[in-house]
């Protein structure tokens, strides 16, 4: 089961929301969220925060230590927040900021055809989903490059 929590960036402009896979860290463990705004003030420090595409998580190193324990063996000889997000314990609901909002509403213009024409519709939703992933690898989004092809 994956939690879901909301966050404004530091400039209060921008909002995400993150997962928690498996609840193995709680929301704690995101001490601050920097848009592309807010974010190029900011002196980046990879030991607790994590950057994509522009926008950065800092992370609660101490908190995460707390919850280690729950982690796989082989996520703890990584314990960074790299490893935090890109496995998906304290990482964004979907590929970026938003994407599960975007992709409801682009899959829901999709679904009308389901009804009507569910051959083409299944055809049209897998053309969707690639050209989409494709789209957000070059835009930079860190998670459409850790997918899969479909």
């Amino acid at each position: 089961m994956c939690m879901e929590y909301k966050m404004v960036c530091r400039c209060t402009k921008r909002e995400a929301s993150f997962n928690f896979k498996d609840n193995i860290m709680p929301p704690e463990v995101i001490e601050a969220l920097f848009c592309p705004e807010c974010s190029k003030n900011v002196a980046f420090d990879p030991i607790s925060m994590v950057e994509d595409n522009g926008w950065i998580i800092k992370y609660d190193m101490e908190v995460a230590a707390l919850y280690r324990h729950k982690l796989p063996y082989e996520d703890l000889e990584n314990f960074l927040p790299d490893m935090l997000f890109d496995k998906g314990y304290a990482t964004w609901r979907g590929i970026y900021p938003g994407d599960h909002i975007d992709s409801a509403r682009e899959r829901e213009e999709l679904a009308k055809l389901a009804k009507t024409d569910p051959k083409r519709y299944f055809k049209e939703m897998r053309e969707w989903a690639v050209k989409r992933m494709e789209r957000l690898k070059k835009e930079g989004w860190r998670k459409a490059n850790d997918t899969v092809s479909v």
